[in-house]
């Protein structure tokens, strides 16, 4: 493993890491995958561990020289692949450099396992249906690790949970909680019927069952459905939906941030039993 040391964010070799966007890393080996890039010792680790495979790490070297960035170089040094470093002033000219605690790892993508297969190993699932801010995503995925969910799957027009944003939100759990996509135009709702699953959407409806509601309750198989902050849960899902459950609120809210929603849902449905 080498370490280079870098005095330019538009090096080539680091433009992964400065220039490229979500979308353009998403395709970087286009049509064989593409790349994400993790941020913090943290998130990286738990990458790490998950079995992503390291394309090249990008770190500040006052990092290099920690007691933390030791024990990480040590721990990727059967890795063969670059370490690229750089002084602090030239790291601070990457946009939102001040969160990443001095240090980056640019990571190859997997490919995703077809739904159909997947929903089949889980019990207790969690459907996002639209969700496109990634902060809203990180933050579900964190809540759903921690409170007894067994996996996540999405709709392809979801923030994808590898966004830089949505990983470091997630605290890494988007590489320890299993997940997946529903095919573009795929009828999601058959889908799940025909694994066995009882459907719950979360909704501001008259008719919602509140979220303590025994009949919830007991399932063999549940997934969870959450949809975008903007318009909810598609009227054709809520349709097609065994239940519609809502948080009750006092004080004159009426609703909650659906990543807050979802944290006190995986409570009431997954994590107490």
């Amino acid at each position: 493993m080498e370490i280079i040391r870098v005095n330019d964010t538009h090096d080539t070799r680091v433009q992964m890491f400065t220039e490229l966007n979500e979308t353009q890393l998403l395709h970087y080996y286009e049509p064989h995958g593409g790349l994400f890039v993790a941020e913090s010792p943290m998130v990286i680790g738990r990458a790490l561990d998950k079995g992503y495979e390291p394309v090249s790490f990008f770190f500040e070297e006052k990092f290099v020289e920690s007691d933390e960035g030791k024990k990480l170089i040590d721990s990727i040094s059967h890795y063969d692949v670059p370490i690229y470093t750089a002084p602090r002033v030239t790291m601070n000219e990457i946009t939102g450099y001040n969160i990443t605690r001095g240090a980056l790892c640019a990571f190859m993508r997997r490919e995703h396992e077809p739904a159909s297969g997947f929903l089949k190993r889980f019990k207790k699932l969690v459907f996002l249906e639209d969700v496109m801010n990634p902060t809203n995503v990180g933050a579900i995925f964190r809540s759903a690790a921690a409170l007894g969910a067994e996996a996540v799957v999405l709709t392809d027009s979801c923030a994808d949970p590898l966004y830089r944003r949505a990983a470091r939100v997630s605290m890494g759990t988007v590489f320890t909680l299993p997940f997946t996509y529903f095919d573009k135009g795929c009828d999601y709702m058959k889908l799940l019927k025909s694994c066995g699953f009882t459907t719950v959407s979360l909704a501001l409806r008259d008719d919602a069952l509140p979220l303590y509601d025994s009949r919830l309750k007991g399932h063999d198989k549940l997934a969870v459905i959450f949809g975008t902050e903007s318009t909810g849960i598609k009227e054709s899902t809520l349709s097609l939906s065994d239940y519609t459950a809502i948080i009750p609120m006092q004080n004159g809210v009426d609703s909650l941030n659906v990543a807050a929603a979802s944290a006190v849902t995986f409570f009431e449905l997954f994590g107490k039993h």
